[in-house]
C-alpha cells in the first residue's frame, strides 16, 4: 500500500492491553498511534491530524466526554471523526455521545474482525462525505463567482472591488486570529468559506438602477437613499436562496456581510443603526475592507486617496465608524493592504 494513502488512527485508552490489542488488529491496514491519555492525545494533535480517533470513555483526569467537548470546541479538530470505546453501554450514554458528535460506539473487549470492519466502514463513509463536501464547496464558489461577477458587471465604476475586498478581509482575519481577537467567535468560522461568502456583500446592488450605479456625478440625497437599500436588498435575495437550498452556514455568513457592512460603531450607520458589539462581527470587519478600497480607488467624482491618507482616515474613525480593537489590528497590517491596492 502506498504510504501516502494510509489512514492514521489514534487509539486513546488508559488500558495498555486494549491499546496493544487494537493496534495488533489495525496496524496492517492503518498507521496506528496508541496514546494512554486524552492529555497526551492533545499534545500529539499539535503535530498530527488523524483520520479517526478511537476514544475510551472512562479515563482518569480527562474522560472521553471531556476530551470530545474539547475537540469539538477547537476548529482545528472539530471535523475529526470520533468513535467511543466503552466496556458498558446504555441508552443515555449513547444518546449523549451522538448528541456531542460521536460517529459510533465500539464495545470492549474488542472482537478483532468487528473492530476492523467498523473502522473500514467509518473511513469509507468519511471518504464519501469528503468528496460530497468538496463538490458542494466547488458549487458554492461557482455560484458565488457568478453572482459576484454579475454585480461587478453592473457596477462598472468599482472595478474588481469584490476581489480586492475579499483579499483585504483574509489579511485582516488572519491577523485577528493570530492575535486571538474575538477568537471565541472566530474559532468556529471556516475562514475559506467566510471569504467566499464575503464576495456577496454587495449582491443587493443588482436591485439598484444602472443609472444610479453608474452615474458619473455625485449622487443626490434621494439617489444615495436608493443606493443604501442594497444592504437590505442583499439580505432579501440571500434569504430567498436560503429558503430554496436550506444552506444555513455559508449563505448565513453572506447575509451578514450584505446586511451589516455599512453599520457604524457609534450607531450612525445603516440600515439598522446598530451600535458597538450589536453589529455582527461580519459587518465590523467588512466595513474596514470596504472603506479602505473605496478610499484608494479612483472614481469619476473623486481622485484616489493615497494609502497613507486612507489609513489616516480609517484611523480617525476608530471608535466612531469602526470597532477600535479591529482598527488596532488593521493598523498593524495596513502595509499589506497597500501591496494589494498597488496591484489593481
Amino acid at each position: 500500500m502506498n504510504s501516502s494513502s494510509v489512514k492514521t488512527i489514534f487509539i486513546v485508552d488508559d488500558n495498555t492491553i486494549n491499546l496493544h490489542t487494537a493496534k495488533e488488529v489495525l496496524s496492517d491496514e492503518y498507521k496506528v498511534i496508541t496514546l494512554s491519555s486524552a492529555t497526551l492525545m492533545f499534545e500529539f494533535l499539535d503535530n498530527v491530524t488523524p483520520d479517526l480517533i478511537l476514544l475510551d470513555i472512562m479515563m482518569p483526569e480527562l474522560d472521553g466526554f471531556g476530551a470530545l467537548k474539547r475537540l469539538r470546541d477547537d476548529k482545528r479538530h472539530t471535523k475529526i471523526p470520533v468513535i467511543f470505546l466503552t466496556s458498558k453501554s446504555d441508552a443515555d450514554t449513547e444518546a449523549l455521545g451522538f448528541e456531542m458528535g460521536v460517529v459510533d460506539f465500539i464495545s470492549k473487549p474488542f472482537s478483532g474482525p468487528v473492530l476492523l470492519n467498523r473502522i473500514k466502514a467509518q473511513l469509507h463513509m468519511e471518504s464519501i462525505i469528503q468528496k460530497r463536501t468538496e463538490k458542494l464547496l466547488r458549487l458554492q464558489k461557482s455560484m458565488t463567482s457568478v453572482l459576484a461577477n454579475m454585480v461587478e458587471h453592473r457596477d462598472q465604476l468599482t472595478g474588481n472591488h469584490i476581489e480586492r475586498t475579499a483579499t483585504y478581509l483574509k489579511i485582516l482575519l488572519d491577523k485577528m486570529i493570530e492575535k486571538k481577537l474575538y477568537l471565541d467567535e472566530l474559532k468556529f468560522w471556516d475562514i475559506d468559506l467566510t471569504i467566499t461568502a464575503a464576495r456577496l456583500h454587495d449582491l443587493g446592488k443588482v436591485a439598484v438602477s444602472d443609472l444610479i450605479l453608474n452615474k458619473l456625478e455625485k449622487l443626490t440625497d434621494d439617489e444615495f437613499s436608493l443606493i443604501k437599500t442594497h444592504t437590505s436588498e442583499g439580505e432579501r435575495i440571500i434569504d430567498g436562496i436560503i429558503r430554496e437550498t436550506g444552506d444555513e452556514d455559508f449563505l448565513y455568513s453572506a447575509k451578514l456581510f450584505a446586511g451589516y457592512h455599512h453599520e457604524k460603531w457609534d450607531g450612525t450607520g445603516y440600515p439598522r443603526g446598530l451600535k458597538g458589539l450589536d453589529i455582527p462581527l461580519h459587518g465590523r470587519i467588512m466595513a474596514i475592507a470596504d472603506v479602505y478600497d473605496a478610499l484608494v480607488s479612483e472614481r469619476p467624482y473623486k481622485a484616489a486617496f493615497t494609502h497613507e491618507e486612507a489609513v489616516d482616515i480609517i484611523r480617525s474613525g476608530r471608535g466612531t465608524q469602526f470597532d477600535p480593537k479591529i482598527i488596532d489590528v488593521f493598523l498593524e497590517i495596513s502595509d499589506l493592504y497597500e501591496e494589494v491596492a498597488l496591484c489593481q
